[in-house]
């Protein structure tokens, strides 16, 4: 990964964590691993993908994840259920993105947003929103 791609997966992991809690940190890379005020830290990541089980199991999911060892929690943006109809978005129930990733942070984990448009998780259409593939155009984005 170039130095670009680094910083970057480097803002999206952390940015949104440590902006929420009101304190900085200091982020950089030793070409070893990601060292996180001033400590190198390698990171456990594994995926929860939210809208496969409901918000009551959300907090339990999260803390035997954390009891396993992970630090990260990875999940994909399912736009096909988040706009189901272009112009139309959905985030209730067991959609609710921003009610999970404050859950994973609660429990005091980073997350990982995959946010796509494209989703490999064994999705119908790759979670892309089925309007998407009647426009002809969206085809050369892949």
């Amino acid at each position: 990964m170039g130095g670009k791609g680094l910083c970057f997966f480097v803002l999206l992991v952390f940015g949104n964590y440590y902006c929420e809690r009101g304190f900085a940190a200091n982020v950089t890379y030793d070409h070893r691993a990601l060292v996180i005020d001033g400590q190198r830290r390698l990171l456990m990541s594994g995926s929860i993908h939210y809208p496969r089980s409901t918000p009551e199991v959300w907090p339990e999911l999260i803390r035997k994840s954390k009891e396993g060892g992970l630090d990260v929690i990875e999940t994909y943006v399912f736009w096909n259920n988040h706009e189901p109809v272009r112009g139309e978005y959905y985030f209730e129930e067991r959609f609710d993105l921003v009610r999970f990733v404050k859950t994973v942070q609660e429990a005091g984990l980073f997350v990982h947003l995959r946010i796509g448009p494209y989703a490999c998780a064994e999705w119908n259409y790759g979670c892309v929103s089925y309007h998407y593939f009647l426009v002809s155009y969206f085809f050369f984005l892949f």
